[in-house]
């Protein structure tokens, strides 16, 4: 199975909201979402890295914080796939000027640079572009705005509200916990 093929598995499986497959629809017909890098030098910074960080989250997520008993499938799936949504259509293929270690001579390489046509920041992008096709719950949307922890612009410049969420929703410290785990633990840099 393709990481495409089981992102939209465990989508269809798990996400039966309304709009969820206009959603799906949007994300596969007009978005590169499942060819585009997660970052541009980073981790995952190949065709098809961003649905395989998604990936690498949800599974990070769900088997190290799902709780059967107060947790719902839906809400797992939805946070960890669609977390990093601002990140379509976002990357740009180009190439960069690299010097050979071996030969002393520069070389094109395939590359990628940030083209961001809607600046309107990260996890909070995500969300205004989930909700344009189907409704989060308070939990989930507050968990995809915070899940960059202290990597945000909005922390670094002395907002408070990051503390806020992750005492009153523990799925936004999950999320951003399994984002790192995910980043620097399983994926290449």
């Amino acid at each position: 199975m393709t990481e495409r093929e089981e992102f939209l598995d465990i989508f269809h499986r798990y996400v039966t909201r309304p709009g969820s497959e206009k959603l799906l629809d949007w994300l596969d017909t007009k978005t590169d979402f499942f060819t585009a890098p997660a970052s541009t030098r980073f981790h995952g910074a190949y065709d098809g890295g961003l649905c395989a960080h998604s990936l690498n989250v949800y599974r990070v997520l769900r088997s190290s914080f799902f709780e059967p008993d107060t947790d719902t499938e839906e809400t797992y799936a939805i946070v960890a796939l669609l977390h990093d949504l601002c990140k379509a259509n976002f990357y740009k293929k180009g190439t960069r000027n690299v010097k050979n270690d071996e030969t002393g001579k520069w070389e094109k390489v395939p590359s990628y640079s940030v083209e961001d046509m809607f600046p309107y920041g990260h996890g909070e992008k995500s969300v205004f572009l989930i909700e344009r096709f189907m409704k989060l719950k308070v939990e989930e949307a507050v968990a995809i705005r915070w899940h960059m922890g202290g990597f945000d612009d909005a922390v670094r410049g002395g907002s408070f509200a990051l503390s806020g969420a992750f005492e009153k929703y523990p799925l936004a410290v999950k999320l951003h916990i399994s984002d790192l785990e995910a980043t620097y633990l399983m994926e290449t840099r």
